[in-house]
C-alpha cells in the first residue's frame, strides 16, 4: 500500500465547527494509526464568505484541541501553495485537458434560461438537469455570444448511463445513477473552479490516498468521481462519516448547544476532553472504556469501529466527561483556568488558589465557577429551601452562632483556623458534628450542601461573615 495521506480542506466561511472538528479528528488520527500524512489546506474559493479571521479561527482550534499537521497552509511541504485561490494555475491545466479531449465545453445559458429549463423539467415530474442546449455550438455560434459580452461557464460533458458506484468505507457500497448528473459547471464565468472540481484536482494532484469526511458530502461524490473518469486519474478512497444529530434526533444546531469549537474554549472546557467526547461521536472503542488521551485514541482507532448511524450529541456527556478531566488537575491548573471568569471578583492570587481547591470537585467547566460565587461574595444568605429554613429553627442554632461569632472574631480567617474553633464549639456545648457544621453552612451561605465550609468562609473574610451572621441572628430571633 502507498503511503496514507488524508486532508482536512475547511472553508473559511466562519468558525471550526463541532463537525468539521470531528471530521478533522478521524482523518488525524487514521493519518498517525497508520504511519501517514495529515494535511490542512484552505478551500477559499466561495470569494463573498472566505476570510483570514475565519482561517484563523481554524487554525487556533485545530492546534487547541493537539492536532498539529505535518503539511499544508502556515507548515507548507512539496505540494504547497495549499490555499485553492492560489492554485488557479493547476486548475487551468486540467481544465486544458478536459478540453483537449473533447470533455469539456463553454456554456453561454443565462440564469433565465437555466430557471425556464428546471422549471420545465419539475413540471413534467422530471429530475431538473442541463439539458445540454450549448453542447455542440459551433465555433461562430460561440463568437457571436462572446462579441455579446456573454461571459460563459465550463461544463463537464457528462455521457452513458451506467450507475456510478463507491466502495464507501464507512457506509459500504453506495450506487448512483449517471443519467442523473447532467453536464454539471466545473468553472465559474469569473474563471473560478466550482467545489468538486477544485477538490478533485487538490486531491489527485496532492497524492490524498483517503478522503474521509460529513456525509452531508456524499452527494457530492458522484460529480468528483465522473472527474476522475474524464481525467484519467486514479480515486482515492472515499469515508464518509454519519451526521451529528442532537438529543432530539434533528441535525446538530445552536439550539442543542454551542456548534463551534471557540465557544467550547470560551466555555472552560478542556481540550483534551473535546477531544475524547468528538471521538466517541460514531466511533466506538473496543470494551467499555470511555476516557482516552489523544496518543491512546491514536492507538485505538479503526475505521472498521467507526459507525454509519448518526451521532448523539449530549451536552450533559461532555460536562460529566469534562468534569473527570478537571477533577484531577493540579489546583494551579484550575486557577489559571478559572481565573478568567473570576476577573471581576477582584480576588487576590491567594483566593483564587483556594477558590480552586475548595471547587476542584465541583466543577465540570471552568465557567462553572460563577454558579458558586454568591457563595462567599456579596451578603446574600438567604436560606435556599424550606429544608435550610428548617435547619435554622433547631433550639440549639442561636447558642452555635453566638459562639462561633465570638471565637471567629478572635482568629485570622483561614480554613485550618476556621476548623479548629468549629471542633472547639462542637466539644465545649457537647453538640454533634450536624448541629455546629450545618447550622455554620445554612446560617452563612443558605444552602445545606456546597463545597468545603472552612474554605468558604475563608474566602468570606470576616467583614462578610459577620453581615451574614447578622442578617441570620435576625431571622432565628436571636
Amino acid at each position: 500500500m502507498s503511503k496514507i495521506r488524508v486532508r482536512f480542506a475547511p472553508s473559511p466561511t466562519g468558525p471550526l465547527h463541532i463537525g468539521g472538528a470531528r471530521s478533522a479528528l478521524f482523518n488525524y488520527l487514521f493519518a498517525k494509526k497508520e504511519g501517514g500524512d495529515f494535511i490542512v489546506r484552505i478551500e477559499d474559493t466561495d470569494l463573498e464568505r472566505s476570510n483570514r479571521e475565519s482561517e484563523e479561527n481554524i487554525k487556533d482550534s485545530l492546534r487547541w484541541l493537539g492536532m498539529d499537521w505535518n503539511e499544508g497552509i502556515d507548515v507548507g511541504g512539496p505540494f504547497a501553495p495549499y490555499r485553492q485561490m492560489e492554485r488557479l494555475d493547476t486548475y487551468k491545466a486540467a481544465v486544458e485537458q478536459l478540453f483537449a479531449s473533447g470533455q469539456a465545453y463553454y456554456c453561454y445559458c443565462s440564469e433565465a434560461e437555466l430557471e425556464a429549463e428546471r422549471e420545465a423539467s419539475l413540471s413534467q415530474k422530471a429530475m431538473p438537469i442541463y439539458s445540454g442546449k450549448c453542447r455542440n455550438l459551433t465555433k461562430e455560434e460561440r463568437s457571436a455570444k462572446e462579441a455579446a459580452g456573454i461571459k460563459p461557464v465550463i461544463r463537464l460533458r457528462v455521457e452513458g448511463d451506467e450507475p456510478i458506484i463507491i466502495d464507501d468505507l464507512v457506509r459500504g457500497q453506495v450506487s448512483f445513477e449517471r443519467a442523473g448528473i447532467g453536464d454539471f459547471v466545473i468553472v465559474k464565468s469569473d474563471g473560478i473552479p466550482v467545489y468538486n472540481f477544485a477538490v478533485v484536482v487538490d486531491d489527485h494532484t496532492m497524492n490524498i490516498s483517503h478522503v474521509l469526511r460529513g456525509e452531508e458530502h456524499l452527494s457530492n461524490t458522484p460529480r468528483q468521481v465522473v472527474l476522475y473518469q474524464a481525467l484519467g486519474w486514479d480515486m482515492p478512497q472515499f469515508g464518509h462519516i454519519s451526521l451529528i444529530l442532537g438529543k432530539d434526533k434533528s441535525k446538530m444546531s445552536k439550539r442543542h448547544g454551542s456548534v463551534s469549537v471557540v465557544n467550547y474554549k470560551d466555555q472552560g472546557f478542556l481540550p483534551e476532553a473535546l477531544v475524547n467526547f468528538l471521538a466517541l461521536l460514531g466511533w466506538a472503542p473496543e470494551g467499555e472504556r470511555e476516557m482516552f488521551s489523544l496518543s491512546e485514541l491514536t492507538k485505538e482507532f479503526s475505521l472498521s469501529r467507526v459507525s454509519k448511524s448518526p451521532a448523539v450529541f449530549d451536552i450533559e456527556k461532555l460536562k460529566w466527561l469534562n468534569g473527570q478531566y478537571l477533577h484531577n488537575l493540579p489546583k494551579e491548573t484550575i486557577a489559571e483556568g478559572i481565573g478568567p471568569f473570576v476577573k471581576e471578583a477582584n480576588l487576590s492570587e491567594e483566593q483564587v488558589l483556594l477558590l480552586a481547591e475548595t471547587l476542584q470537585k465541583h466543577l465540570n467547566t471552568f465557567s462553572e465557577v460563577t454558579d458558586y460565587l454568591p457563595l462567599f461574595l456579596g451578603t446574600e444568605n438567604e436560606p435556599q429551601n424550606a429544608e435550610a429554613a428548617a435547619v435554622l429553627a433547631e433550639n440549639t442554632v442561636p447558642l452555635v452562632l453566638k459562639a462561633f461569632a465570638e471565637k471567629f472574631a478572635k482568629i485570622e480567617p483561614e480554613p485550618e483556623n476556621i476548623k479548629t474553633i468549629l471542633k472547639e464549639i462542637r466539644k465545649e456545648n457537647n453538640l454533634n458534628g450536624a448541629q455546629v457544621f450545618m447550622a455554620v453552612r445554612v446560617a452563612l451561605t443558605g444552602c445545606q450542601h456546597g463545597p468545603d465550609i472552612h474554605n468558604l468562609i475563608a474566602l468570606m473574610g470576616k467583614e462578610n461573615v459577620a453581615v451574614r451572621l447578622a442578617q441570620t441572628a435576625k431571622r432565628v430571633g436571636q
